[in-house]
């Protein structure tokens, strides 16, 4: 397609959405990959926020099962089990991929998921980086922006990121 005076313009009907961008986050940790590893994975609520847990009551663990296919999951002090997603990829001490199964209501959806990577390369023999990418949040539809902003904020994985590194150094002490 081109204007009159023959530049090519962009045919509007082949135009693409662009979808949200990733969250991505990174944060430098003065502990030896496998220990960071570790903390995000098995310490996992002894670094998430309390108030942001899915279920009716507040949680008394997050359960991470270590291995693909393993569940992802909160627990409350009666028992009471609330699905989070599952563990798509296991490779200690160096990466965690696990399928986010929450939708844009904050509810668990068997067949809704997008895709948290965690990485942890070592920076030496006592720090790790730890990078953190929440993908596919096009998949939120109508509701992605929004979504996208929640989880990029203060409340969102800045702060889950900044916390998981504040405990993790005072764990250390």
């Amino acid at each position: 397609m081109s204007d009159p005076a023959g530049h090519v313009q962009a045919n509007p009907a082949r135009r693409r959405e662009i979808s949200p961008a990733p969250i991505r986050k990174s944060v430098v940790v003065h502990a030896p990959a496998a220990r960071a590893f570790a903390f995000f994975t098995s310490g996992m609520d002894r670094w998430w926020r309390p108030e942001h847990h899915i279920a009716t009551n507040p949680f008394a663990e997050i359960v991470m099962e270590p291995r693909a296919g393993g569940r992802w999951f909160e627990r409350d002090r009666d028992g009471a089990e609330c699905e989070w997603g599952k563990v798509l990829v296991w490779n200690p001490p160096e990466q965690v991929v696990l399928a986010w199964q929450l939708n844009a209501d904050w509810r668990y959806d068997p067949d809704f998921i997008t895709e948290l990577e965690v990485r942890f390369i070592p920076q030496g023999e006592t720090k790790t980086r730890v990078e953190l990418e929440h993908r596919g949040l096009e998949k939120f539809g109508a509701k992605a922006d929004a979504v996208r902003a929640s989880l990029d904020s203060p409340e969102g994985w800045n702060g889950a990121v900044a916390e998981y590194a504040s405990r993790l150094a005072a764990e250390a002490k």
